[in-house]
């Protein structure tokens, strides 16, 4: 009757968390070492499994052949993924006697892949929420098990949004978990027709346009605000983060990426409409004037 669960970030330690409060069997957890160089804003999986005193197993990859042996002896019902960052590989997908099953967070067949929960944002998504889904050989393309929806309110940044999720993910695993384990579960199948597929974000991602609308800059903005990266400009040597900002409905005029002062509030030109900055950080600490290219 056990599980293994393979956990990362703050929906991983969520998940466990909720395990642990329902008294479900767990037979190990395997996670990441914390790593220094990372910003972890999110609560250790790794610490809270050795705190319960479960078998805490830390691996780069847990398809490698010792780790694959020791699923095996484990014997585990389901295997449950909450953000683990590797794909689980069939030579383990075919060990548990009811299957694996991961919890994505984006409503499948949509955003499948990495960082969808930044991705939303950019597109401007307006609902979003939190999917269990059986695991199959392409990514977040198996049949669904169990999915909670939430709105994206116009404001709300990528931690608004894990927060709204946390709760969704409780309700999630509280309701299928049970039925996973005794194989009593319901699954439907993906509309393929409505999939949709991103990648990994990369740095250079965070870049801002300014011939772009001021609401498709929001949306950047607010996807990758701290304790992400931030978005950015560079201009005259010198780096500008844009933290939190609010698209304006007024037109914009003169060429782009122009800075406006107007009754203390700053604003910016762009290639439709105007961009309140409320929140911004420069690489040589100072401040923004009228008139400056950013």
């Amino acid at each position: 009757m056990s599980i293994v669960l393979c956990a990362y970030n703050e929906m991983g330690y969520v998940a466990l968390e909720t395990l642990l409060s329902m008294n479900v069997p767990i037979s190990a957890v395997f996670t990441y070492e914390d790593d220094e160089g990372e910003n972890c804003w999110f609560r250790s999986v790794r610490e809270l499994s050795i705190e319960n005193s479960l078998r805490t197993i830390t691996t780069e990859d847990i398809n490698q052949p010792e780790f694959v042996e020791i699923v095996r002896g484990l014997r585990p019902k389901v295997l449950l993924s909450v953000y683990y960052r590797h794909m689980i590989k069939k030579e383990i997908r075919r060990i548990p006697s009811v299957g694996c099953f991961n919890l994505h967070g984006s409503l499948l067949p949509k955003f499948r892949g990495r960082a969808p929960i930044n991705w939303q944002l950019v597109y401007g998504e307006t609902v979003s929420g939190v999917t269990l889904h059986e695991m199959v050989a392409r990514a977040d393309a198996g049949d669904i098990v169990d999915q909670e929806t939430c709105e994206i309110a116009l404001e709300d940044t990528a931690l608004d949004l894990v927060n709204k999720m946390l709760p969704l993910a409780r309700d999630i695993f509280r309701r299928s978990v049970p039925r996973l384990l005794a194989g009593t579960f319901e699954s439907a199948r993906q509309i393929e027709e409505d999939a949709t597929y991103f990648g990994g974000r990369k740095p250079d991602d965070g870049r801002i346009d300014w011939t772009w609308s001021a609401l498709r800059i929001h949306n950047l903005v607010r996807a990758v605000a701290p304790p992400w990266p931030g978005a950015f400009s560079d201009a005259e040597g010198r780096r500008t983060l844009i933290l939190r900002s609010n698209p304006r409905g007024e037109r914009s005029h003169g060429s782009p990426g122009v800075v406006i002062s107007r009754d203390s509030t700053l604003l910016v030109t762009t290639g439709d409409g105007l961009l309140e900055v409320l929140d911004y950080r420069t690489s040589d600490d100072t401040k923004l004037r009228a008139g400056e290219r950013i």
